[in-house]
């Protein structure tokens, strides 16, 4: 347990009670799966999303003792709380990363301030192949940003880790599905 009390597992524990259901699920990588990790179950909680912004804060802050980290990013729409309560823990910066343009106001994909150059860590919810996290990725890379870290809540451990590592960039997660008792 870390000075703030907050562990590993009671957090895993948390988000498994609230948000680990069983049956059959088409997931987003178009897998199908016997359990599913609602992410808004665990994510609209405000006493388990100010525990992962804690262990977001602590995972951070070991990068930060290697490489400059000046924003965190949260892709839409189940990074944006993730990325909101690490930020809010670790004072960095946060920008939001749509999965396409607006079409209308400013038309951006990237929303607040992002400059050519920053280094950017990316929060991520629940990675499975870790397609959208590296579609984020590839906005923020266009956008002249450096990529360090896709940080995931929980590796599903069905390929993001090799995925996301394949592109060049690291991946870290806060916990993993066994971690949650989950044996399939």
């Amino acid at each position: 347990m870390n000075q703030m009390g907050t562990s590993r597992e009671s957090v895993a524990k948390a988000i498994a009670d609230v948000a680990l259901l069983r049956g059959t699920f088409t997931l987003r990588s178009g897998r199908t799966s016997s359990y599913y990790l609602d992410k808004y179950l665990f994510s609209t909680r405000p006493e388990v999303l100010r525990q992962l912004g804690r262990l977001f804060s602590e995972r951070i802050a070991a990068l930060r003792g290697s490489a400059r980290v000046d924003r965190l990013a949260g892709a839409e729409l189940g990074g944006i709380p993730l990325v909101a309560a690490a930020s809010l823990e670790t004072g960095i910066p946060c920008i939001f990363v749509r999965n396409k343009k607006k079409d209308y106001g400013t038309a951006k994909q990237v929303e607040g301030v992002l400059n050519r150059g920053d280094s950017v860590v990316i929060v991520e919810d629940v990675a499975t192949t870790g397609g959208q996290a590296l579609e984020a990725a590839a906005v923020l890379k266009e956008a002249g940003a450096e990529v360090l870290a896709i940080i995931a809540t929980i590796d599903r451990q069905e390929g993001a880790r090799e995925n996301v590592e394949r592109a060049g960039i690291r991946f870290e997660s806060l916990l993993t599905k066994a971690d949650l008792g989950i044996r399939e």
